[in-house]
């Protein structure tokens, strides 16, 4: 396969959207899709994703955010000398200066920030990178996991064994308020998650808390794990406008159909092969047969008294053993070929939960629609009731048929069809959704 001609939409299948919500003047979250230019490139640096949501009066928060995304690939792409995971937490760390050091020269956006969440996928491995509570999770296998830890007051607290599950169920700690970001001191603490492996099928799901506050996880994961990435991306965000919408949502989903290319695996193979074997090189094979055969002839000459002419197959010898050695050292130390060198980041997951079946979701999205149109009755919404109705004949049929899947997807385009006539309603100025 040619490099210059790579197309990474055959082994990778990636939707993003992002929305200011319902209650908000402006959008402050950011997001960016970095992928790798060629194969090679992808081998050493892989394809970089971010989601970033920034905080701040007047413009502050979006221009802190436009800083994270605009930075960070920048800065990842200038170190090569430490391991991808490193790498990424220098990036993101150089990043939160020039947003400190933008911030101190403009009194309106002085102590600006921004939460920042970024996903590094590498060949066979996964790691992430994040401050705040802006979240990446993976889905395998019906699986869902959170893979950061929420920098805020609520996680902190329940990890620090100060929070009840009363108390957070009752809301007495406010759930949005952050305990670290980028931007609002000179340095910050960024976590780095990982390795995590990859297979064919895992998805990854990078948001702001825009989508967390009101989607639950296992209603993210059943979406996910039922829906196309582009599917998927709508109707998260309509869904979450729907139960308000009260801030900004951004989503960005991933997709992995083959986690190594053809080439590039075979490339590795290769140099896994190389690394493991640690003597069948060509070198080595040299050296190797250099070695037996000049201590062949020192023996002989020593043992018939020859002392002089053992003295050349003496230093072929030492010379070729010295080489052995030397490459064993380099073999042993060298980095894997992603760069994560076998170093352990973090300690995620840090939630796991087993999504439901398509058929109970299908019946949970059924219910919901159900609420939806009572609610625009109630309302005197203007809604075209015969194209709803036609969408919902859809996924009703795919549940008769037990294809729950496309059962889900279809009520995901009913759902995104309510939530396209909603936000055409005269409304008066109030918020156009439903307390779901």
């Amino acid at each position: 396969m040619s490099e210059s001609l790579v197309d990474w939409n055959t082994y990778l299948e990636v939707a993003s959207l992002s929305d200011i919500g319902m209650r908000r003047a402006t959008n402050q979250d950011n997001m960016s899709v970095a992928l790798a230019s060629s194969i090679d490139h992808w081998k050493q640096k892989g394809h970089l994703f971010i989601v970033a949501d920034g905080m701040g009066a007047h413009a502050a928060g979006e221009l802190a955010s436009k800083l994270a995304i605009d930075h960070i690939p920048h800065l990842y792409a200038r170190f090569n000398e430490d391991s991808n995971g490193e790498s990424l937490r220098k990036a993101m760390s150089g990043a939160n200066g020039e947003i400190h050091r933008r911030g101190q020269l403009n009194e309106e956006f002085r102590n600006m920030g921004t939460t920042c969440s970024s996903l590094l996928l590498l060949p066979g491995a996964a790691i992430v990178g994040h401050i705040g509570d802006s979240r990446v999770y993976r889905m395998a296998n019906n699986r869902l996991e959170q893979l950061t830890f929420d920098h805020s007051l609520v996680w902190e607290m329940k990890a620090a064994g100060q929070l009840s599950k009363e108390d957070e169920a009752s809301n007495k700690v406010p759930k949005n308020v952050i305990t670290r970001s980028l931007g609002p001191y000179p340095e910050c603490k960024v976590d780095v998650e990982g390795p995590f492996p990859l297979s064919a099928g895992d998805t990854f799901l990078l948001c702001s808390d825009g989508l967390t506050g009101v989607i639950n996880d296992d209603e993210m994961g059943s979406i996910m794990a039922n829906m196309s990435p582009n599917e998927a991306v709508r109707v998260l965000v309509d869904l979450a406008n729907l139960r308000g919408g009260p801030d900004n949502i951004t989503v960005v989903i991933v997709k992995v159909n083959q986690p190594v290319p053809g080439d590039a695996a075979q490339a590795i193979t290769n140099q896994n092969a190389r690394a493991d074997d640690k003597g069948t090189s060509t070198p080595v094979i040299v050296a190797s047969i250099v070695l037996a055969v000049s201590a062949l002839f020192v023996l002989m000459f020593l043992l018939t008294g020859s002392y002089l002419p053992a003295i050349l197959p003496g230093v072929a010898a030492i010379g070729s053993l010295i080489f052995l050695i030397y490459r064993l050292l380099v073999s042993e130390g060298a980095p894997e070929s992603n760069g994560v060198g076998g170093k352990v980041f973090g300690r995620g997951p840090y939630v796991r939960i087993n999504c439901p079946s398509g058929e109970v979701f299908s019946k949970r999205m059924s219910n919901l629609l159900k609420e939806l149109q009572s609610g625009a009755i109630d309302k005197n919404w203007q809604v075209d009731r015969e194209q709803l109705k036609a969408l919902v004949a859809d996924a009703e049929a795919a549940v008769t048929k037990k294809q729950f899947s496309k059962a889900v997807a279809a009520y995901g385009r009913a759902i995104s069809f309510m939530m396209e006539q909603l936000r055409n309603q005269n409304t008066g100025g109030s918020s156009s959704s439903i307390d779901l």
